[in-house]
């Protein structure tokens, strides 16, 4: 054995640049780069390393912690979670910041390294700048609240400590079932220190994604189950593209005459017009997929975790003998619902079992409900995608508001705007190339592009819903960039979401990486106001309004912003959008530009898409002194009541 004397940064960053994953036989190198924020507690140790010789990685400066590490999120992502970005920050508020991503990233099951700075082991100089004391306990800082958003933490205190932390640190990157945020600490004194680290340490690594296969006893009890039904529907999560098992779903669906809905992260595995494909289900979901939902006596989820959103809070799927098949390469989510498990690799599983069923003669009986459904719903993608204002008779699809034309006179008066959030989003599915990716998060887009939007390509529908974290939007939209260069990125984004974190535009600008921001701005938190009125409540807190120096409440006038000026101010290329002449003159001209756009569009507030025959649940306040609240509760205890309990 040979020995390497190197501080613990350089040899992890000698580490980082030597990590291979290998999927299906063929070797890529796992880790792209690092993203850093430099402060005091980790400049001189991984900085200097990095300075010194960062190999093959690309270091790339961030503007916000979070920032960046959301984009490291979008390249995780859009890479089907087989190539990363490393993050790297001070202690103290650095680290704070991208506790939230962590957040995301675990939700989502996407591998996010995190390597920030931490206090001295050695304690000698305490309390250092942005150290914590806890009285009771002098080990805690502010990495230890790294521990209940990470799939894996750890502290490294000595030198030794590092290599035992890397390796499972890799485990967990690399492991489809339990991916997610790894955080490892590193004490700004011990990223300094030397140790003679043995050679086999640093040498090239490759890590295995194998594809598990079911056992016999899973397919059999599978294929027993899928016989007893007559009418199957398949729930295709993002499972199927980190599997990238599009073909072998659309396989097994002709095969067998069963439809398949999608849920947000599966959505773009395969393109909207596919015969079979009925659109998003659940709450968000559209309107031929939850048609089909209520009827299906069997659903297979192929990769989902079953989300409040998919299953409408578990009482979309109303069939009074539904059983549900479950493949998913993580036990956790196989044994959701009470399903059958097959807890393997979606390809491999969908291969079998289509093998299987085939001799049988097994065929679902839809007859032409599937038909029948998708023209439903492409009649009413034609009208919501035509619906534009039209004076005091305009009823929106969000009509439950008492002021609604009060809401709109106010708004057109102020930004000499009447465009709808559904015609803009019809106008944009039009434009956008099937090539094109879009990116969004928060609010109520999601629930309209899961409803409405119709995938032209594969994988081009990048919609980060297992946090809805609001500021993913625009940060994300570059790591996504950075994964596909070749691809132009759209950014649908609100106000509010915009204005929660956008700062990594400006990096986009910095690394000449372009992406689109296209900004709806309704002047509201949109997506929650409507729930609020939705269940009874009147407009409180969501609208984006002056202080009323009368009643001394946020009831005045709008407040208006230049979300363009703003994204100017970086050296974006921009937009002012109020009428649909100048949105089509702003997409088309964004395409020939070489640096990021934004277009700032003025959308009339609570002129989204209304939902599908869907439920989902919320608080509802049990006792209120108003009349539609009382409703609305009695409203849910009926729901709760017809929906699985478990």
């Amino acid at each position: 054995m040979k020995t390497i004397k190197l501080t613990v940064a350089q040899a992890l960053v000698k580490f980082l640049d030597n990590q291979y994953i290998e999927v299906d036989g063929k070797q890529t190198k796992f880790i792209e780069g690092i993203f850093a924020i430099f402060g005091h507690g980790n400049v001189l140790g991984l900085g200097q390393a990095l300075e010194q010789d960062k190999g093959d990685l690309i270091v790339r400066q961030g503007r916000n912690e979070q920032g960046m590490a959301h984009i490291a999120i979008g390249f995780a992502k859009q890479n089907m979670r087989q190539k990363i970005y490393a993050c790297t920050s001070s202690v103290g508020p650095g680290a704070a910041n991208m506790i939230t991503a962590a957040a995301t990233a675990s939700a989502n099951r996407i591998p996010l390294l995190l390597l920030p700075g931490d206090v001295f082991a050695t304690r000698q100089p305490d309390p250092v700048l942005q150290q914590i004391e806890q009285s009771h306990n002098l080990s805690i800082s502010t990495n230890d609240a790294f521990k209940v958003v990470s799939k894996y933490w750890d502290r490294v205190n000595r030198p030794e400590q590092l290599m035992t932390a890397c390796i499972n640190a890799m485990r967990v990157l690399t492991d489809p079932a339990e991916t997610g945020a790894v955080t490892l600490a590193l004490p700004q004194d011990v990223q300094s220190e030397s140790y003679d680290f043995p050679d086999y340490f640093l040498a090239k690594r490759v890590h295995r994604i194998e594809r598990t296969p079911p056992t016999d006893a899973m397919l059999r009890q599978a294929l027993q189950l899928i016989q007893r039904k007559k009418k199957p529907l398949i729930v295709c999560g993002g499972g199927v593209r980190y599997s990238q098992a599009a073909e072998q779903l659309k396989t097994f669906a002709e095969t067998f005459g069963i439809p398949f809905a999608e849920t947000q992260a599966g959505k773009s595995a395969v393109v909207s017009d596919y015969p079979l494909n009925v659109g998003g289900v659940g709450e968000t979901g559209c309107l031929s997929a939850n048609l089909l939902a209520k009827q299906a006596d069997l659903v297979i989820g192929v990769g989902t975790r079953y989300t409040d959103f998919t299953t409408s809070s578990k009482w979309i799927f109303q069939h009074p003998e539904v059983e549900f098949l479950n493949i998913n390469i993580a036990r956790f989510d196989s044994y959701k619902l009470d399903g059958v498990q097959v807890t393997a690799d979606a390809k491999e599983t969908l291969q079998k079992l289509t093998a299987l069923l085939s001799p049988t003669g097994y065929q679902a009986q839809w007859d032409n409900e599937i038909a029948q459904a998708k023209q439903q719903f492409a009649q009413e993608l034609k009208r919501i995608y035509s619906v534009e204002y039209s004076g005091k008779d305009f009823i929106p699809e969000i009509n439950d508001c008492l002021d609604t034309d009060k809401v709109f006179t106010e708004f057109i008066k102020l930004t000499n705007s009447c465009l709808t959030q559904s015609k803009v989003l019809g106008i944009l599915n039009e434009t956008l190339g099937a090539d094109d990716v879009i990116v969004g998060a928060s609010g109520s887009l999601p629930g309209d592009l899961q409803r409405a939007w119709q995938s032209k390509g594969i994988n081009t529908y990048h919609l980060e819903y297992g946090y809805s974290c609001m500021g993913y939007e625009v940060n994300a939209s570059l790591g996504v960039k950075l994964a596909e260069p070749h691809r132009e990125v759209y950014t649908l984004v609100g106000d509010g979401s915009y204005m929660m974190l956008h700062s990594e535009l400006v990096t986009s600008v910095q690394e000449h990486k372009k992406i689109n921001v296209v900004l709806f701005d309704n002047m509201t938190n949109g997506c929650i106001n409507n729930l609020q009125i939705g269940h009874g409540m009147d407009t409180f807190g969501t609208e984006f309004r002056f202080r009323n120096e009368q009643t001394r409440q946020l009831d005045g006038g709008f407040v208006p912003v230049d979300f363009a000026m703003n994204a100017a101010s970086y050296g974006c290329k921009t937009y002012k959008v109020t009428n649909e002449q100048e949105l089509r003159f702003a997409l088309e001209d964004a395409k020939k530009q070489t640096i990021s756009t934004l277009i700032d569009i003025k959308i009339l507030p609570k002129t989204m898409i209304h939902g599908y025959g869907s439920w989902w649940h919320v608080g509802v306040a049990e006792v209120s002194e108003k009349p539609s609240i009382q409703a609305s509760y009695e409203n849910a205890v009926k729901h709760i009541n017809e929906a699985r309990r478990y």
